[in-house]
């Protein structure tokens, strides 16, 4: 059989092992948009089917990069820094130059400071050890800066390809459809989905004759939460609107669920603002501290819901971390599901997020 690829992830097309990426039926193969059964069942039906690719695999994959000429563009999802910003990037792509995407821009609350937003992320990336050529805020849903993008990426390239380069689920594949759509009109040339891990290849898409902008698989990062819940929880707490603030005047001993997926305790201090950032849609509890664990052991799945049934059976338990907050402005950062802004200072907080979900404190993003 020739070689034939996924027009969808970008796998190579076979028809003998359907658990194995790349599998189509025989039949298939006379259409004239040629799917693997994979990128059909998510196109078609929104559903998504596991494959037999290992997080070494698609590392492997991805560090071919580095033996290449062109301008990688890593895309980081703004509402999950921590998560996707790649600090293996320079062994990944070697010398290449980048420049950093922060897109979901529009998540963000409108009063958001664009420019102090671009020096935050120039900090974050130099202190994870990258060098970037510049920042850009984007949204590949609404197409917010999109234009300026397309013109930096011209001019940074010099005439080469450009490796678009980023963790599972942070929009990669819908930001390179707007991106051609911008610019030749084409439609949805890349399968988009809510879960993770879409792309299975490299999927070259020509910008002239000698050069191609390449979409390349999502790395996955473990610690972001979006690998310990189902697909149902992942819709819920993944923000798809602008994210409205909510505001807690806590007294220590007070405790804060984010659903049932993470808890932040206020262990000692001066009453404070607390200041949530996450999907609209996930439900956030107050109680006292010395009712919390009951209240879990109790109710979870229930009242501290998500999680639903197939996230109980996947996640793991939460693991404690205790912080003192010395500066003002400081987020407690949950990867993959959101934060929680402190004005104030001297005082000591407890945050807990299933084990492998790596909670950071950091200055204020916004």
């Amino acid at each position: 059989m020739e070689e034939i690829y996924c027009q969808g992830c970008g796998a190579q097309i076979q028809t003998t092992a359907p658990g194995e990426a790349g599998y189509t039926p025989a039949s298939s193969l006379e259409r004239e948009e040629v799917l693997c059964k994979r990128c059909f069942r998510l196109k078609h039906y929104n559903e998504i089917q596991d494959v037999a690719m290992t997080d070494d695999d698609f590392l492997k994959m991805v560090s071919s990069i580095r033996d290449a000429e062109g301008l990688v563009a890593h895309v980081i999802d703004i509402f999950d820094v921590e998560g996707s910003l790649l600090k293996s990037l320079p062994r990944i792509v070697g010398n290449n130059p980048i420049v950093l995407v922060g897109n979901k821009v529009d998540l963000l609350p409108k009063s958001a400071n664009k420019r102090k937003l671009s020096q935050w992320l120039r900090t974050q990336a130099k202190e994870a050890g990258l060098k970037v050529k510049d920042v850009y805020l984007i949204s590949s849903s609404k197409g917010y800066g999109m234009d300026e993008l397309a013109e930096g990426l011209e001019q940074y390239r010099g005439g080469k390809d450009i490796y678009i380069v980023g963790t599972t689920n942070v929009g990669k594949s819908t930001f390179i459809n707007r991106l051609i759509r911008q610019t030749s009109g084409l439609e949805e040339v890349i399968t988009t989905s809510y879960f993770p891990g879409t792309t299975l290849g490299f999927i070259e898409i020509p910008l002239d004759d000698d050069t191609a902008l390449i979409d390349t698989p999502g790395i996955v990062n473990k610690q972001q939460m979006a690998h310990y819940v189902s697909s149902a929880d992942l819709k819920l707490i993944t923000p798809n609107k602008e994210v409205k603030p909510r505001t807690y005047q806590l007294n220590e001993q007070q405790t804060l669920f984010f659903g049932g997926l993470a808890r932040l305790d206020f262990v000692n201090g001066e009453k404070e603002s607390f200041v949530c950032y996450f999907s609209n849609q996930l439900p956030i509890h107050r109680t006292k501290l010395e009712k919390a664990d009951d209240l879990y052991a109790g109710h979870l799945g229930e009242l501290l819901s998500p999680p639903d049934k197939e996230t109980m059976e996947k996640l793991p338990d939460l693991k404690k971390s205790t912080f003192r907050i010395t500066e003002e402005k400081t987020d407690i950062v949950f990867p993959g599901l959101g934060w929680v802004s402190i004005t104030g200072k001297d005082l000591s907080v407890t945050a807990h997020a299933p084990e492998g979900s790596a909670v950071s404190i950091r200055k204020s993003l916004l």
